[in-house]
């Protein structure tokens, strides 16, 4: 007991000298000795002791090598320490200050990678994700040949999928609520976002179905161009889906438009 007393009291003791040391090192003006402990610490993976003084090392020298390599290793220390915002403001604003700097391809990719562990669920608001891919489109832009391009491809298919994942949700959502005319905005929006997705059956029932019911609930002076467009949504997904597990229901819905436009002819 009395050992690990000794050793805990001993370990308080070094970090006592170690803070000290470290202030001292803050507050002086010998900026060589700042750098040098900078690294020591960045090394040490003690990263944000380190970015305190690879700040100042900047803020006296910008444009020099140590100025560069000291806000290098800010971004990389918040990107250790997983801040992706403040990583993404320092590794991206790199690629900006340093443009022909050696660093500057990794700097911007790790910038969108930040971008990336920022996007949220696909059940909250996609801005951060539409950042990240605009971010890795920047990345593909500038550097066509990097070796990183076909991995910024395949994480921007996969945010993209987030994304319509998202819009369909919101589809299904307006149609369960029964908010018909939201439910047919948003499944045409849809539709035309997205031409190829495994979802456009489903959401093509969808636009139909609730342009239907639109109709039924419509005042009298808009049913009868509804009913053309009902009749329409629905041919359209015949010709698409001939073989849809939906076509029963539509067909009854087609039938019931069919009647209604007799009625509207005027």
């Amino acid at each position: 007991m009395k050992l690990k007393k000794y050793l805990s009291l001993f370990l308080l003791l070094l970090l006592f000298v170690s803070c000290k040391g470290y202030n001292k090192v803050v507050k002086s003006d010998d900026y060589q000795r700042k750098f040098e402990l900078a690294d020591e610490l960045y090394n040490s993976k003690q990263y944000m002791r380190s970015v305190t003084l690879y700040e100042q090392v900047y803020q006296k020298f910008p444009k020099t090598g140590e100025g560069e390599l000291a806000y290098y290793r800010i971004g990389k220390a918040y990107y250790a320490e997983k801040d992706y915002y403040m990583a993404g403001y320092y590794l991206g604003a790199f690629s900006q200050r340093f443009p022909y700097s050696a660093n500057a391809e990794e700097t911007l990719f790790l910038s969108a990678m930040c971008s990336v562990s920022n996007s949220p669920e696909f059940t909250l608001d996609q801005n951060d994700t539409e950042i990240a891919i605009n971010t890795l489109q920047q990345f593909i832009d500038k550097y066509p040949n990097s070796t990183l391009v076909d991995s910024c491809n395949h994480v921007m298919d996969r945010l993209r999928m987030k994304i319509q994942l998202k819009e369909y949700q919101g589809v299904k959502l307006y149609s369960k609520t029964e908010n018909y005319r939201a439910a047919v905005t948003s499944a045409e929006t849809f539709l035309a976002d997205y031409p190829v997705s495994t979802k456009r059956e489903e959401i093509s029932f969808i636009l139909v179905e609730n342009s239907f019911l639109l109709t039924k609930n419509s005042i009298e002076s808009k049913k009868k161009e509804r009913i053309d467009q009902t009749i329409k949504r629905y041919r359209n997904f015949v010709n698409e889906f001939p073989e849809s597990k939906y076509k029963r229901r539509l067909n009854t819905i087609s039938d019931e438009m069919e009647r209604q436009k007799e009625i509207h002819k005027s």
